[in-house]
């Protein structure tokens, strides 16, 4: 079982982390060592990369008690409500205001303490993958030139409290201290200048007397030798407590590693990189208990569903085991689309050896029961999942598997189950080409994957601040062909330019009225955003504060003749982004090109000649005559003389309503297609709980739009540049002028997760219990390589 050293890639040049460290609190799972001398206990840094298991419960990652005072007891420790902080004895020294809720993928942490500092902020500085963390809820501070319990000659911990208890769950790799320096995440990591995300890199500096470097390379046993060896050089190793590195399920010593590489061989165990496992965040009725890492579930209540964190790609082959370990009843496993609690799109296979496809059972194959393990094969380019017991196929199903969820559904209420998604061997060897869940394994995006792919080349909003004149908003880091700018402090409109209408041909999202000629206020777009002359509250109020969101086109535009009108095009089909404008005919039927080479899940139209005239808004989410208004806080309704027929790869059809199409009048239309990775158009059924749904889009989020399609709620947005950690809070309505607030049930309107989304209030605005929300997100860096906010 010893795993092959840690190297720096020679085809490559990656850092790469070869195994993780899973802590189990039922198992009183942690790390202990005595200091036989004291280091330097004014003056340290830790550094850690961490994947979480559990969350809603105080944990901790790191402590060590000298003595029973400040100057002699450290602590690092989650708390209760996911904050982050550092403890003395009796005092706390830093709480964040951020929280850290997600599940889904690895966070680099850094805690830096000198005493000796002059400033007093200074003494303590925690950062989270590799930014400073500045905003704390608790801010104090030792007393200058004291000492601290860390490198003391007390006990210390990883993974426990010094009393044993307040257990972590989770994952750890890549642990460091550094006796007598306080450093900064540089030492550790770097931006990865590809993909633009934070990354590990090899430390090279010195390490003091009580330092260490546990990388948990050497799972051969359990021994402070092996498991808990110090790298470093000085021989400070590490006696692991309540770990296993004997295979099977209790196997804590994983290939889940905040660094991708290998090739997947089937037979787990062997390629790295961010592996799935169960998602707790997935809010669904019901009892359920989640432990090792959230590869193992207990559920305490029938028909529960429970989902992993990685939907299947859109092609290739996928293979995992789960193990049913206890239950009364009749439970199964496969594949579900969505986050529901019904078996109505998907295939799964049931203990009693039935099948159910998309809600429909039959005779399948042989019953399984508490010894049996169960892989799930699936062939998403050929159509078919195949089911095996215990390594002997049941027979392969043909159905349409690309994007669903692997997941296991109970029916009683004494169901147990194990879950492998590849980050330790698998019991059997998948079939010939099957690979595991896996960040190394996911396509390559389109988006994302190169320096000049970065999400952040195709859409990024940009905050500035008005000063009345003229200046040069700059950022964006692209010339935008379509830049949205509300003021965030007033109540001005949410105003749109396009560099197909020319600069300062302004329309407003919450109004009505025709085009404006604003040229001498907003006056050219720039190779690196916009430029603005005079004061004006919509652009550029003196001291007034703005965010513009800022997407790119293909330029002023070209003639389009695919549809039955001709129109011009600024079309960018790599991210799936086209700006039309045409002359309409008020004909009902007619049709205009977008060039987007896919088909529009999105559009909004205006009619730029006429006042009085709604801005209406077609989503593949709702049924083809359906329309919502983005100037109205309105449900969805139906009305075929807005669009008869539903767009298709090439033409987005139109009726004869003067709002989509009046005759002789200057139309415009911003149309979106989905890319993956980078942008997705869905919905979610609202539950009205502050515990709320999940929302899947295969990356980190940088802009949710979000809107209740059946009641007659506000369109909200949110956007990681204005709340810049995992916690959105502050939002703006695109029907309304009204200035950026925040008042809503909770601190949290949604978190923003490396997979995703989950909406975190139970407000009406985004979480109507029982109704079909619709949302709108583009991404700042695609699954395969996000990292948790």
């Amino acid at each position: 079982m010893f795993a092959a050293s840690k190297t720096d890639s020679a085809s490559t040049g990656d850092y790469q982390i070869s195994r993780s460290l899973r802590f189990n609190s039922a198992d009183s799972a942690y790390l202990s060592r005595t200091p036989a001398s004291g280091g330097n206990q004014s003056t340290w840094t830790y550094s850690a990369w961490i994947k979480r298991s559990t969350l809603g419960v105080a944990q901790t990652l790191f402590q060590q008690q000298t003595t029973s005072s400040d100057t002699g007891y450290f602590g690092i420790i989650f708390f209760a409500g996911d904050t982050l902080g550092c403890s003395g004895w009796a005092s706390t020294w830093r709480v964040t205001t951020q929280v850290f809720r997600d599940t889904s993928a690895w966070y680099h942490l850094v805690v830096a303490v000198d005493t000796t500092q002059a400033t007093a902020n200074n003494r303590i500085r925690v950062y989270i993958n590799g930014s400073e963390i500045t905003a704390f809820s608790t801010t104090n501070n030792p007393t200058q030139n004291s000492t601290t319990g860390i490198n003391g000659t007390g006990p210390a911990a990883i993974g426990r409290e010094y009393n044993g208890t307040l257990y972590y769950n989770g994952y750890q790799t890549e642990t460091y201290m550094i006796d007598g320096s306080q450093l900064t995440p540089s030492s550790f990591g770097e931006t990865d200048t590809q993909t633009g995300v934070w990354k590990p890199k090899a430390y090279s500096g010195s390490y003091g007397t009580n330092g260490f470097y546990l990388n948990f390379l050497d799972n051969s046993n359990t021994t402070a030798a092996t498991l808990g060896k110090d790298y470093s050089g000085n021989g400070n190793n590490w006696t692991p407590n309540n770990f296993s590195v004997t295979a099977g399920a209790g196997n804590d010593s994983l290939v889940d590693s905040p660094t991708s590489y290998g090739t997947d061989t089937g037979v787990g165990g062997n390629v790295r990189g961010n592996y799935s496992t169960l998602n707790p965040l997935v809010a669904l009725s019901g009892t359920r208990t989640f432990s090792n890492g959230n590869l193992n579930l207990a559920v305490a209540t029938t028909n529960v569903n429970t989902f992993a964190t990685f939907a299947l790609p859109t092609s290739g082959k996928w293979y995992w085991e789960y193990q049913v370990t206890a239950t009364a009843g009749i439970p199964m496993g496969g594949v579900l689309a969505g986050f529901i609690s019904d078996i109505a799109t998907g295939v799964v296979y049931l203990a009693n050896g039935e099948k159910y496809v998309n809600n429909t059972n039959s005779a399948y194959g042989a019953s399984y029961t508490t010894t049996d393990i169960i892989g799930v094969a699936v062939d998403v380019d050929g159509g078919t999942i195949t089911f095996y017991k215990n390594n002997t196929s049941q027979g392969a199903i043909t159905a349409s598997v690309g994007g669903l969820f692997p997941i296991v559904r109970s029916n009683s209420t004494s169901d147990t189950f194990v879950f492998n998604f590849g980050q330790r061997p698998f019991a059997y060897t998948a079939p010939s080409g099957f690979k595991a869940l896996c960040t190394q394994n996911l396509p390559t995006p389109t988006i994302g994957a190169t320096t000049a792919t970065q999400a952040g080349k195709f859409f990024n909003p940009v905050l500035y601040t008005g000063n009345g004149g003229t200046q040069s908003v700059t950022g964006v880091g692209f010339q935008p062909d379509f830049s949205w700018i509300k003021t965030r402090s007033g109540t001005n409109g949410h105003a749109f330019e396009d560099a197909v209408r020319g600069a300062g041909k302004t329309l407003f999202s919450n109004e009505t009225g025709a085009e404006f000629n604003f040229d001498s206020y907003f006056t050219a777009f720039t190779s690196d955003g916009f430029n603005l002359a005079l004061g004006g509250g919509s652009f550029n109020t003196s001291s007034g504060s703005y965010v513009a969101w800022n997407w790119k086109a293909n330029g002023s535009g070209s003639t389009n003749t695919a549809g039955s009108i001709t129109s011009t095009v600024s079309a960018n089909t790599t991210s799936g982004f086209s700006i039309i404008t045409w002359t309409g005919n008020a004909t009902q039927g007619a049709s205009i090109g977008h060039g987007l080479g896919a088909v529009p899940a999105l559009f909004i139209i205006k009619n730029r000649s006429t006042a009085g005239t709604n801005w209406p808004v077609k989503t593949n989410q709702l049924s083809t005559n359906s329309y919502l208004y983005l100037n109205s806080n309105g449900a969805s309704a139906s009305f075929a003389f807005f669009w008869p027929n539903d767009p298709t790869s090439s033409v987005i059809y139109l009726g004869s309503n003067s709002e989509v199409n009046g005759s002789g009048n200057s139309m415009i239309c911003y149309a979106f297609a989905p890319v993956a990775g980078y942008s997705a158009f869905g919905k979610y059924t609202g539950n009205g709980s502050a515990d709320g749904p999940f929302v899947y889009c295969g990356f980190r989020p940088r802009y949710v739009m979000i809107k209740d399609t059946q009641n007659t709620w506000p369109w909200i947005i949110v956007d990681t540049a204005r709340n810049t950690y995992n916690t959105m809070n502050a939002y703006l309505k695109p029907n309304s002028s009204d200035a950026e607030a925040t008042n809503f049930a909770n601190s949290a309107i949604i978190d923003v997760t490396a997979n995703g989304f989950k909406t975190r209030t139970s407000d009406a605005y985004t979480n109507t219990n029982g109704s079909t929300m619709i949302f709108v997100a583009f991404a700042e860096a695609p699954f395969k390589y996000a990292l948790a906010r």
